[in-house]
């Protein structure tokens, strides 16, 4: 196992003494730094990544307001510039962009000259088929390599990106794309998920034929299922067809300077209910705010610098999260992104958890990132890492999407103690979708207390506010960002007046950015997030996020996975039901409801144990795995799910049907 190298946060503290005469006795203060003087942090950031632009900017912040801060006006940039500046030092170094494996055993590489290649092709094809900067790029694609070359080739040629995972239904897609009318489709003919080969000849057909924008339709043949299954989609063309080009026109193929603001691609909220919001970001700011997360607070260091170790980078996710975009931006500074398509649980007729450890042990990975239900679900499988080949090259853990508890966090140390790693640092963070990055991570030479967040991240002014609008500390309030961030919205797509944006995010507290997740910041400066604000529960005046119990009841050996709604009844006090996964085998007596009132009682509080508890067989989760607690609970309530929820923005739509058959119940029993 190597040598573990200077951490990155603090070869930046070396460069802000060194190069600006600045010096901080502890990372507080450099936080506090980083907030007041925004402009100061955020033009260091530029300038110790060294970032290029053929023309100076005016101001680095010209307008420090929220919504409409102005960075970097003058200045322009291009994503795909900055990965490709890459290409000569890491080959020469002997490094791949990408490793790509699938649960079917098909392994690939990238090399960095020929990723240039294919975007370059790839990018010159779309010029000839008429794409103009700001045309946008609708993509619908599986987490391959041929996404990472597609997003790169649009972005090159200021088209904006857009993509949606062909797990979604037809109509959350449709959902999605209509809102930003797309001139160029880009899909696949099919995906393999869970042992499963799944066709999508037939939606790609629907979403051209919805899409009427669409002017020019590409293939990736995933599946390679036979050209005459895409009869129905209409003239189209082999995404191989367009990468093949090898000429002194891709040799010499740039990408286009744009204005440092240009849309970059479009994202999506959640779309639990009503239309997701398309939110753009742009080139500039996305790039600044991921440099920043992945190198100073991920410590993820340029794979080709000596002082990296050859660096290799894995962050699980489908392209339906934004997580695959954060997986991307492991190029941006010369990465090896190591990339993975398919179930974790693998293929097999049974689950297997060991599925992406074996990936990890067999492409060499250093930085291993997963939604914190992953980990909770190989604590809850007993998964054996000493098993799963050799993992001494992994030295952190990213974890994002929910809560990650204690217990899941402590099994991983443990595991990892057990095969010879003693320091294995857990890099949790918490962000969003909305602006492409996180508010709250990790620093490789803080404390790390299981359960809790690290830090506050550089150039974010987070802070927990209670009711009355007051920053507190070691108490529970709402997240706000009183201070811009470069990768917050430039708009929503069709947003004209702003109204949706600024009811997303400025509401409660104008000017200011309310997150919508309960926060804590201890007196040490770590954090810990009790889940969103909106699926509160507040039980005998005692208000309390849903992740502490949660916790405590998937500490118990025989809950897989659980789900607490409060509903609140005017005139009647509220009624807590507690939904429950268990282990296969295992029923719902009496003992056990009493072992998990114990758990919450020793946890939390006698009050929030919960008025019954249910067995299901599943928790309905969103795209992202995170917890629907608010549909359920609108459901219970009763209102009609059609109008609360979107299935086909669900990762799991059947785990509905139950709820509403007990909500039927509930208001047929009620009603009698």
């Amino acid at each position: 196992m190597a040598a573990r190298s200077v951490p990155q946060i603090r070869r930046y503290q070396d460069w802000l003494r060194e190069q600006r005469g600045l010096s901080f006795a502890s990372y507080d203060d450099l936080w506090h730094w980083s907030v007041t003087d925004l402009a100061g942090y955020w033009e260091s950031v530029w300038r110790y990544f060294d970032l290029q632009s053929p023309t100076p900017w005016r101001a680095v912040l010209a307008e420090p307001k929220m919504p409409g801060a102005r960075w970097f006006d003058g200045a322009q940039f291009n994503y795909a510039r900055q990965v490709l500046r890459h290409v000569e030092p890491a080959h020469a170094a002997g490094l791949p962009a990408v490793v790509a494996r699938n649960e079917r055993g098909q392994a690939s590489e990238l090399s960095w000259p020929e990723l240039r290649r294919q975007v370059a092709s790839l990018a010159l094809h779309l010029r000839s088929q008429g794409l103009q900067p700001g045309d946008r790029v609708a993509a619908y694609l599986p987490n391959v390599p041929q996404a990472t070359v597609a997003f790169l080739a649009v972005v090159s040629v200021g088209g904006i990106w857009s993509i949606c995972a062909p797990d979604m239904g037809t109509n959350a897609v449709l959902d999605r794309f209509r809102q930003i009318e797309p001139k160029v489709l880009i899909a696949c003919d099919g995906v393999s998920y869970g042992g499963r080969e799944f066709d999508r000849t037939a939606v790609v057909a629907e979403l051209r034929a919805a899409l009427p924008t669409v002017r020019h339709v590409i293939v990736h043949r995933e599946l390679g299922l036979p050209a005459d299954a895409l009869a129905a989609v209409g003239p189209w063309t082999a995404f191989t067809e367009t990468v093949a080009r090898d000429d002194a026109q891709t040799a010499a193929f740039e990408p286009l300077w744009l204005p440092f603001d240009h849309p970059l691609w479009i994202v999506y909220s959640s779309g639990t209910t009503g239309l997701p919001k398309p939110i753009v970001h742009g080139h500039g700011g996305t790039v600044l705010v991921g440099l920043a997360l992945k190198r100073l607070h991920n410590d993820i260091g340029c794979s080709y610098d000596p002082n990296s170790l050859g660096e290799r980078f894995h962050w699980y996710s489908s392209t339906g999260w934004v997580m695959w975009n954060c997986q991307v931006s492991g190029l941006l500074d010369g990465t090896t992104c190591c990339i993975y398509d398919g179930s974790p649980a693998g293929g097999g007729a049974q689950p297997d958890w060991s599925t992406l450890w074996r990936f990890a042990a067999e492409t060499g990975v250093t930085f291993f990132g997963a939604g914190a239900a992953f980990y909770a679900n190989c604590l809850k499988a007993g998964v054996d890492l000493s098993a799963c080949g050799d993992l001494r090259h992994v030295r952190a853990l990213g974890v994002t999407g929910s809560p990650l508890s204690e217990d899941a966090q402590r099994w991983g140390t443990r595991e990892f103690e057990k095969i010879g790693t003693r320091d294995i640092w857990w890099a949790n963070i918490s962000g969003g979708t909305d602006f492409a990055g996180a508010f709250i991570g990790g620093h490789r030479e803080l404390p790390l207390v299981p359960g809790e967040m690290q830090c506050r991240l550089l150039g974010c002014a987070v802070e927990a506010w209670n009711e009355q609008g007051q920053p507190v500390i070691d108490e529970v309030g709402e997240l706000v960002c009183t201070r811009p961030i470069p990768s917050m919205p430039l708009y929503f797509w069709g947003d004209r007046d702003h109204q949706r944006y600024l009811a997303s995010y400025f509401d409660m507290y104008p000017g200011v950015w309310r997150h919508g997740d309960w926060l804590k910041i201890t007196r040490s400066g770590s954090c810990i997030i009790y889940g969103r604000s909106d699926a509160t529960i507040n039980r005998h005046g005692l208000r309390m996020g849903t992740s502490e119990l949660y916790s405590a009841v998937e500490a118990l050996p025989e809950v897989l996975d659980s789900l607490v709604v409060d509903l609140e009844y005017l005139g009647r006090e509220s009624y807590m039901p507690l939904f429950v996964v268990l282990r296969p085998g295992v029923a719902l007596d009496d003992a056990l409801r009493a072992r998990i009132a114990g758990a919450i009682k020793t946890a939390l509080s006698p009050r929030f144990i919960p008025n019954d508890v249910f067995a299901v067989p599943e928790i309905p989760r969103t795209l992202s795995g995170k917890k629907q607690e608010l549909p359920v609970k609108k459901l219970l309530l009763g209102h009609a799910v059609e109008k609360i929820v979107n299935r086909d923005a669900m990762a799991n739509p059947a785990a509905l049907d139950w709820y509403v058959a007990f909500a039927a119940g509930r208001k047929v029993k009620s009603a009698g």
